[in-house]
């Protein structure tokens, strides 16, 4: 399958990053390449380290910005590595690091991986294959009635959770719970009808269940903080993100390091010498427009926030 992948709020990010022709970016995750084009672009003698941990996503990448390539640098890796995949490069600061979080449409759209609850296929949801780690299928076989629960409750904010999870141990006592299309039937049928108008009620256990995969939120701040350790300052950092969990994390984790004196508002005066890492760009996530929404179903979903990097005596 080509891989199609249509970027969201494009231009809104190339604005965000404030494009340096001789400055070195980071697209954490490349994917096919439709942002990591128009930045590669955008560029005269500065370069692009794309990363992915898809490496058929690096693939496609590869392909779509072979014009460009004597500017990009394609590495397999998770951005939680970014600080070794840097220092690999001797790259010690950048001018802008771009974080598009989550599946892709490609990926989605790939009926054998496992990420989409519309076609049959094997239930892995590995974004990395080659990764050595549980897949969904296993974590089926193999979670207690609870940690199922716990997940798709906190992963995938359904009310249903605990029932789900109480189905789905009892469908596994009979025979396992290999293919998307058996798992899709046993929610269908713990999921009151009357509660299943309004949406797939799969939606949100595959992405409960994609998310504990791959680990999805655990290392996110981490990362974060990472990246803005990794910028010139000045440099730019864009996230976009598509649901609540993760946008919660990457608000939270901006609005710490945004802030100056966390001393106790009793005293007097700043003893604790603290300074913000970073200035908002937008404070308001942006969000795409009712043409894009209506053009491309992803974007309904994405909102993208903006941080710039401070010096170190910004007070």
């Amino acid at each position: 399958m080509e891989f199609q992948h249509t970027p969201v709020l494009l231009q809104e990010t190339l604005k965000g990053l404030n494009i340096q022709g001789d400055g070195t970016y980071v697209d954490c995750t490349v994917g096919g390449g439709g942002h990591s084009k128009e930045i590669v672009k955008a560029l005269t003698s500065g370069r692009l380290i794309a990363i992915d941990q898809d490496v058929e996503a690096l693939d496609a990448a590869k392909v779509n910005l072979a014009p460009w390539a004597e500017h990009v640098r394609f590495v397999h890796a998770n951005f939680k590595d970014l600080d070794h995949i840097l220092v690999d490069l001797s790259i010690n600061r950048v001018e802008g690091i771009l974080m598009d979080i989550g599946v892709s449409s490609y990926q989605l759209d790939q009926g054998e991986r496992g990420f989409s609850y519309h076609q049959d296929a094997e239930l892995d949801m590995r974004m990395d294959r080659s990764a050595d780690i549980p897949t969904a299928k296993d974590i089926l076989k193999t979670y207690s009635k609870e940690d199922l629960s716990r997940i798709i409750y906190e992963y995938g904010e359904d009310r249903w959770a605990d029932r789900i999870a109480t189905f789905i141990v009892e469908a596994r006592k009979n025979r396992p719970i290999e293919n998307t299309a058996d798992l899709v039937d046993i929610i269908k049928r713990a999921v009151p009808k009357g509660a299943r108008l309004d949406k797939h009620p799969a939606r949100q256990v595959f992405q409960a269940l994609r998310i504990e995969v791959n680990h999805e939120l655990d290392v996110l701040a981490e990362s974060l903080q990472k990246a803005v350790n990794r910028l010139e300052v000045g440099g730019r950092l864009c996230v976009i993100d598509f649901h609540s969990l993760e946008d919660r994390i990457v608000k939270n984790a901006f609005k710490q390091m945004a802030t100056g004196c966390i001393c106790p508002p009793d005293f007097p005066v700043c003893v604790c010498g603290h300074h913000p890492e970073i200035k908002w760009i937008n404070r308001k996530p942006i969000e795409a427009s009712s043409e894009e929404a209506k053009s491309n179903p992803r974007a309904r979903s994405a909102k993208l926030r903006i941080v710039e990097k401070l010096g170190d005596n910004n007070g």
